[in-house]
């Protein structure tokens, strides 16, 4: 990677792939431009596939491995959906990775008002792939319809659907285990 110098890209108003140009051009300021853009997708991604504990390891594991291979990137506008397959692998490393017997007891032990987040988030992350990530996305990182359609490079139509039919899963899921009110 180049050294780090400023490129005059203003953060706030360039495009994805101009941010990514810049970057690649070593201006780390237009790289946190992308962080910024894509961290709570990429923190969402994280969520659906590991316990939240892992999920910030992942995230900035997913944007360390981002800025190495950034020059490996072809489509400069395709940072969004490259970094989210980035993510997606190293939360598959992670939950692959063996959990010290200490930490997996730690986790098991749920304080009361965090129980029924953790078990709802055990069957969001038990729902396929389709609907997990955007229900992720959603309900746990708070975006909108149409920043999960922007971010993921799905139609707006298809992110609504997703939601629709994820929600209606997770209903059953839930309502299966007591959890129907």
């Amino acid at each position: 990677m180049a050294p780090a110098h400023r490129c005059g890209v203003d953060v706030r108003e360039a495009t994805i792939a101009e941010l990514v140009v810049a970057a690649r051009a070593g201006d780390r300021g237009a790289f946190t431009g992308l962080y910024q853009r894509f961290h709570r997708v990429v923190h969402a991604v994280a969520l659906a596939r590991v316990p939240a504990c892992d999920a910030g390891d992942v995230v900035q594991d997913a944007f360390a491995d981002a800025w190495a291979k950034l020059g490996r990137l072809r489509e400069p506008a395709a940072f969004g959906g490259w970094i989210l397959a980035i993510a997606r692998n190293r939360a598959t490393d992670a939950a692959r990775r063996p959990r010290p017997a200490d930490v997996a007891a730690d986790l098991a032990v749920d304080p009361p008002p965090r129980a029924e987040a953790a078990a709802a988030l055990r069957a969001i992350r038990e729902l396929p792939d389709t609907y997990r990530e955007t229900l992720v996305m959603r309900l746990v990182e708070g975006l909108t319809g149409p920043e999960i359609a922007a971010h993921t490079g799905m139609s707006p139509d298809s992110v609504r659907v997703h939601l629709h039919r994820g929600m209606k899963l997770l209903r059953e899921r839930l309502g299966g285990e007591g959890g129907q009110r």
